[in-house]
């Protein structure tokens, strides 16, 4: 798995719960980058809902899905993991277990109703819990003297640049994170701002989380 590509992941691990004809489903999702940690989850999950009618699961790793794996825990074949790992699959999260436990409450659903039922539990909790977009940044270092910091902030807001830190001293020392590709054109702008009167030093790489506000979980294409 590349660690320079962007990916879409559920900002932190949680838990929701749909009732749907007297059953009690509950989707736990989970954060996990390697098989071993999928496997524990969901062994700590079941463990949880021990008494449960079933414990079925789903998870995904990698940024193209190189590891995958569902499954339905004794529910009729195809109508639980699959459609769990479709969910996961559509929504394009990437690294996440989940694990959606069914107390049985007494009315058949049928295979269509399951396999939605199943489906939905996942998108719900991830709606409940949140998507972030996990994003590689780089971070550049610069300083700029006291009267020319209101000018250089508004810039940073209006261009809705995440600034790490500020360092006060006989300069001002600004530190933010942008996108690789997005490094080039902030120095031009700032070079050009600043007549040429400035350095950067570049800091380190690292991905940073960015909520997403407006993702539509029931439409992904």
């Amino acid at each position: 798995m590349s660690n320079k590509a962007d990916f879409l992941t559920i900002k932190e691990n949680g838990d929701h719960e749909l009732v749907i004809k007297k059953s009690r489903f509950i989707a736990t999702m989970g954060r996990v980058t390697s098989e071993a940690e999928a496997k524990d989850f969901i062994a700590a999950v079941s463990k949880k809902y021990h008494d449960a009618t079933h414990n079925t699961y789903a998870y995904t790793l990698g940024l193209n899905d190189e590891q995958v794996k569902a499954s339905d825990n004794g529910e009729p074949s195809g109508t639980a993991g699959i459609p769990e790992l479709k969910a996961l699959q559509l929504m394009k999260l990437k690294n996440v277990a989940v694990v959606v436990t069914r107390y049985f409450g007494g009315i058949k659903l049928g295979a269509g109703g399951l396999i939605r039922a199943y489906s939905n539990s996942v998108t719900s909790a991830a709606e409940a819990i949140g998507v972030v977009k996990r994003v590689m940044q780089q971070e550049i270092i610069f300083a700029i003297p006291y009267n020319r910091y209101d000018e250089i902030n508004h810039y940073l807001e209006e261009a809705d640049i995440f600034v790490e830190s500020r360092e006060y001293a006989a300069d001002i020392t600004i530190s933010v994170f942008l996108d690789l590709d997005q490094v080039a054109a902030f120095e031009a702008k700032l070079t050009d701002l600043m007549a040429g009167k400035i350095d950067f030093l570049e800091g380190d790489q690292r991905y940073n989380e960015i909520p997403l506000k407006d993702f539509n979980y029931h439409e992904q294409g």
